[in-house]
């Protein structure tokens, strides 16, 4: 299967529109998992063990595995998830972004060394550093367009002609650069308003979800202005709120129990819309 059938295949089966996002950070760990060599794999199995059954996606995020010197264990993690849970499609959130030659390296350290099921790309440069990522038919292209973080808008507003910038972004990734149908977007949970003009721009392409959780986006927004005609369509992801739930050796039943609330509002949210 390729990315998006198995996006979609746990969204219907699995009935969950949750993403786990992978941002390890020693410092917040339980002192059951120690500080060896393999901590952060460590880490990151259990939690990956504890919500697999409830997720549609894991979103390791390279930066913080990199910081690290600890490339092999996010390579672990992901072959760890495709071994394990093979249904499950790994986002690696690199937000790549260069030109073309060096565009093709990336991708292929995000799909032949890592073996990510999609990346997240920057779509700044134009079609030239996003092709060589679109090229790979079977893998998924995430690319920004209203990020999260609260100074988005000193660029993604910006008027072109009448449309803000973040929607011209949106119109040419679905209907110029989507040939292979395997683009989605990156709309922040924080601009649940924007998030609506963008799916009625792009109809039920996927769209990921950052800012639910530590960064107090909008669950109910999302949903209600963010759902594809199915009723499914996103990818919305937690990261800090499930990995640190809680720092005893309980922290995996309580990552569990976060996504388990997650998926419980999500289905009920949805239900009333």
């Amino acid at each position: 299967m390729n990315f998006i059938e198995k996006l979609q295949k746990r969204w219907t089966e699995n009935k969950t529109l949750v993403c786990v996002g992978l941002d390890p950070d020693p410092s917040r760990f339980p002192e059951i998992i120690g500080d060896g060599p393999d901590s952060i794999f460590t880490f990151n199995r259990a939690i990956i063990d504890a919500t697999a059954d409830l997720v549609c996606a894991y979103k390791p995020q390279i930066a913080h595995f990199a910081a690290l010197n600890a490339e092999d264990q996010l390579k672990e993690s992901i072959a760890y998830i495709h071994s394990e849970y093979p249904g499950i499609p790994v986002i690696l959130d690199s937000k790549r972004g260069d030109i073309g030659s060096t565009a093709e390296r990336y991708a292929r350290e995000a799909f032949e060394r890592y073996e990510a099921d999609a990346v997240t790309v920057n779509p700044y440069l134009g079609i030239d550093g996003v092709k060589p990522f679109t090229d790979y038919k079977d893998k998924g292209v995430i690319l920004l367009c209203r990020t999260s973080n609260p100074s988005a808008k000193d660029f993604q507003d910006l008027l072109v002609g009448d449309k803000p910038l973040y929607e011209c972004v949106a119109e040419t990734i679905a209907n110029e650069w989507n040939e292979n149908n395997n683009c989605a977007l990156v709309v922040g949970a924080t601009w649940p308003e924007q998030l609506g003009k963008i799916r009625n721009l792009i109809g039920d392409m996927p769209i990921l979800v950052p800012g639910i959780g530590a960064q107090g986006g909008d669950l109910e927004g999302t949903l209600k202005h963010g759902v594809d005609s199915n009723k499914n369509g996103l990818i919305i992801n937690s990261s800090r709120g499930v990995l640190y739930a809680s720092k005893e050796n309980d922290f995996a039943a309580a990552a569990r129990n976060v996504v388990l609330q997650m998926n419980q509002a999500i289905a009920n949210t949805i239900a009333a819309i």
